[in-house]
């Protein structure tokens, strides 16, 4: 009876054993291959899984999420033969567990060196400027051949990213010069085109107002025309009239003829700029006389127009 109760205890043990063996718990966002006796056959997803211990056992575990993976930096020879230093990151995901492993060994070292290898194939056709100015180029071409390489791997590349690119010292001074000269470049070009633009609105100015000048003096001149125009009318008219008296004998018209010589003569006496002081005999009499001509013919010219 004591032997028999030491074997139920041992097969008992034995039972709890396999079953624990057994039963395996994958977590989530993991995936294990199951060998029997050293052959791949069948994949356990995330959750409670049974297999026969010692005939099946667990080949890898995998983790089916996202991972990223810092590019060591490298130094790369561009298509203009400058040196610079370049590191980034990866981002992949394994989407076939089997693929990812069995068909390729140490799968990250071997995603990094395809990235490494790619990043001086890519980078190394380009030149310094195109590196500087076309990560976003770069990224998508490595992005494309590094994934369509890791295809047959069962791994899907996400994102690749240039971090940092860094040139020597000596190049990014030069660089720094470069970058000067061209803004005191593009500053003296905005400064002549400024002065340029003030040119040729102080010049439009200076014709506007030439114009508008040419356009007053041709205004003033019309003015000025039609003004001798209407005096001189006035003249002749005068003239006439006087010579109309003249010639039916009245003797006012000719004292107003003297009287106005004797007017004029004096006014360019006085004002004469060699004459400082004048002393001669006026006779004021025959001024008033003459005075009295003109009222004489006046009245006489508008008579009869009032008699009309």
């Amino acid at each position: 009876m004591g032997g028999f109760a030491v074997f139920v205890l041992v097969l008992v043990v034995f039972a709890v054993i396999g079953l624990l063996l057994s039963v395996k718990a994958v977590p989530q966002g993991m995936e294990y291959t199951v060998e029997r006796f050293g052959k791949y056959t069948t994949t356990m997803t995330p959750g409670l899984n049974v297999i026969v211990p010692i005939v099946y056992n667990i080949g890898h575990k995998l983790n089916m999420m996202e991972q990223v993976a810092d590019v060591p930096s490298q130094e790369i020879i561009t298509k203009d033969n400058a040196m610079v230093t370049v590191d980034g990151v990866v981002f992949f995901q394994i989407i076939d567990a089997p693929k990812a492993a069995y068909e390729v060994n140490n799968l990250d070292n071997a995603i990094l060196n395809l990235v490494m290898t790619n990043i001086r194939t890519v980078m190394g056709s380009m030149d310094l400027d195109e590196l500087l100015s076309k990560r976003d180029e770069i990224n998508a071409r490595l992005l494309d051949v590094v994934d369509e390489a890791t295809h047959p791997w069962g791994v899907k590349v996400t994102r690749i990213e240039i971090k940092d690119i860094a040139p020597p010292k000596d190049l990014v001074e030069a660089m720094g010069r470069q970058m000067k000269a061209e803004r005191l470049k593009r500053a003296s070009i905005l400064e002549a085109q400024g002065q340029r633009e003030s040119e040729i609105l102080r010049a439009e100015g200076e014709k506007e107002a030439a114009i508008l000048e040419a356009e007053g003096r041709k205004e003033s001149a019309f003015r000025d025309a039609d003004a001798r125009e209407r005096l001189a009318k006035a003249e002749a008219n005068a003239t006439m009239m006087v010579s109309k008296a003249i010639a039916s004998g009245d003797i006012q018209a000719i004292n107003y003829f003297i009287a106005q010589k004797y007017v004029e003569s004096l006014k360019h006496i006085a004002t004469s700029e060699n004459s400082k002081l004048i002393l001669m005999p006026l006779e004021a009499s025959s001024v008033i006389g003459a005075l009295s001509g003109i009222t004489e013919i006046a009245k006489a010219a508008f008579k009869p127009e009032q008699e009309d």
